[in-house]
Order: structure tokens, then C-alpha cells, then sequence
């Protein structure tokens, strides 16, 4: 006699059964979305940009998916010396930004290098894209993707010259090389991370300025 398959073995495998269906026709998960700022450090940061003089129109929050989007965003105008290639950029990076240019890179150019500072070459603030020049750095989303971030290329003198991380971070000139050191320094104690070609070849070219308070120098 050939035997009965057990009942409470079929029905487990039915269960079995639906619930693979089930999760097969579930819907995909929802996208990524930013970490938001509070009204609350919104106001007071700008607050802060108006006691200090700095001129901004704030930006609508905006979530563009994949983990990109602006929060608690402003334009800056006028911070007392002229930033180019500023876009979109967060109300706290942009107040570490012009207390860093102001209150350091400025008197630094004019104590070191004895001329005062023109203007500072950005390459750019928001960017929907991932981190760059890691090996794990592919999966994860930049500060740039937030508004959160920017990226300094260089600085011009009103005397004419001009001094560039491409150019002279090993410059052979002590003065320029103490410039540099001296504004990556200060740098590292006004945002959360601070990345320079010391740090690997994707920042040959600039000082990635960061306000997330990771503690990071290099």
C-alpha cells in the first residue's frame, strides 16, 4: 500500500506556497528620501547669515529622489568676497562657508601672501551623485547629493596671482604652501569633514568642505 502524504505537511507547504507568492507581487520599497532639516535650525542659521551680513534668498525644499534633494537651502549673493560656481547650498554649510572665507582664508591671503583676497573658484555645491575615489564610496550617496557640501578649487589675489590646489599644494614656495596649510587647517575646525589631495586622487584638484560633523581631516 503506497501512503497517504501527511495532511499537515501538505497544508505547511501551501502556506509555503502563498506566502512566496505574496512576496513576489509586493510593491518595491519606497525611494530614498533626504534627511530634512527642522524649521527650527533653518531659522536660527538664518538668522546667524543675517548677523553676519551675508546677503541669501532662501530655496524651497525640494526631494528628488534616490536620496537627493535640498533642505533648509539658500543662494548666497554676497558674503563679502565673491564665490564663484555657488549653487544650491545648505544654510549651515554656507554659514561655515562664509565665516571660513572671511574670517580665515581672507586674512590668511592678505598676513601670508600680502595681498588681499579677490575671490574664491568654487566647483560647485549641489550635485545628485554618489561619493567618488573609494572603493566602498560607489553605494552611498555624496554630501553634494544634500546641498550639503562644496568643493573649493582655488583663490585669486587682487595683486593677479592666483593660487590653486591643482597647481601648488606641493608648491615649492613656502609662503604658498603655508597658505594652503594654514586655510586646510582652519577648514578642519569649521566643517564636519574636510577632504584635500592628501586624501586621495579624486581630490586633486580641490578641498571638499563638508558640514556633517564627522570629525573628518584630511
Amino acid at each position: 500500500m503506497i501512503p497517504c502524504p501527511d495532511r499537515r505537511a501538505l497544508a505547511l507547504g501551501l502556506v509555503l506556497l502563498l506566502a512566496a507568492c505574496g512576496r513576489a507581487e509586493r510593491p518595491a520599497p519606497p525611494r530614498d528620501s533626504i534627511a530634512t532639516v527642522s524649521s527650527r535650525q533653518t531659522a536660527q542659521c538664518l538668522a546667524d547669515l543675517r548677523n553676519m551680513d551675508v546677503s541669501y534668498k532662501t530655496l524651497p525644499d525640494k526631494d528628488f529622489g534616490n536620496g537627493c534633494g535640498l533642505s533648509g537651502a539658500v543662494q548666497l549673493i554676497d558674503i563679502g568676497v565673491p564665490v564663484t560656481g555657488i549653487t544650491a547650498i545648505r544654510c549651515g554649510e554656507a554659514r561655515a562657508l562664509s565665516g571660513w572665507v572671511r574670517n580665515a582664508v581672507a586674512p590668511a591671503a592678505y598676513q601670508i601672501l600680502g595681498s588681499e583676497l579677490a575671490s574664491v573658484q568654487s566647483m560647485g555645491s549641489y550635485a545628485c551623485r554618489n561619493v567618488v575615489g573609494t572603493r566602498r564610496g560607489g553605494d552611498r550617496r555624496s554630501g553634494h547629493a544634500i546641498a550639503n557640501a562644496i568643493d573649493v578649487g582655488g583663490v585669486t589675489l587682487k595683486d593677479g596671482r592666483r593660487v590653486t590646489i591643482l597647481r601648488d599644494w606641493t608648491s615649492p614656495d613656502p609662503q604658498v604652501q603655508r597658505f594652503l596649510s594654514t586655510i586646510h587647517a582652519s577648514a578642519c575646525k569649521r566643517f564636519g569633514t574636510v577632504l584635500s589631495p592628501g586624501y586621495n586622487a579624486a581630490h586633486r584638484n580641490h578641498l571638499h568642505l563638508e558640514d556633517d560633523r564627522a570629525g573628518v581631516c584630511r
